[in-house]
């Protein structure tokens, strides 16, 4: 029965407490020794610590780098892969996903030149690059900024 199930006997050990008086058999020291840095409340000796001299976090913290917060990304899409859509067509980045072109429907997308369009389209992204917008009205589209 499914209500039954336990463990095996020895699988479950109970957690050693320690510094809880002589009698336990882990009191006083608790395992620790006598006296030294490793003896020390906290463990002693944090991990970074490497005996005085500057630490490798604080030598080389200049590669690790600096992200900005306020970094917004775009999707990148080219006039290559518009071209592949039907001539009149209301291109919306919520389109864009449906067709597969990109994979999130809430992405912000920018339109790029790359490749050249033959018919007319309605794209609304959320940025242009001059060259796309050039195109896309150069075929008689119209190109709309969200």
């Amino acid at each position: 029965m499914e209500h039954e199930l336990h463990a095996p006997p020895g699988a479950r050990r109970k957690k050693r407490r320690r510094g809880r008086g002589d009698a336990s058999g882990r009191g006083s020291y608790s395992g620790r020794g006598q006296k030294g840095q490793k003896s020390r409340t906290g463990g002693g000796v944090l991990r970074k610590f490497e005996g005085g001299q500057l630490p490798l976090v604080k030598r080389m913290s200049h590669i690790g780098g600096f992200t900005n917060p306020f970094r917004v990304e775009y999707v990148p899409v080219n006039l290559e892969r518009l071209a592949e859509l039907e001539a009149g067509v209301q291109v919306t980045p919520q389109s864009l996903a449906q067709a597969g072109i990109i994979k999130g429907r809430d992405l912000l997308v920018k339109v790029l030149g790359r490749g050249e369009l033959r018919q007319p389209l309605h794209v609304s992204a959320h940025k242009f690059s001059q060259s796309a917008r050039q195109k896309i009205e150069a075929v008689g589209g119209t190109a709309q900024e969200l």
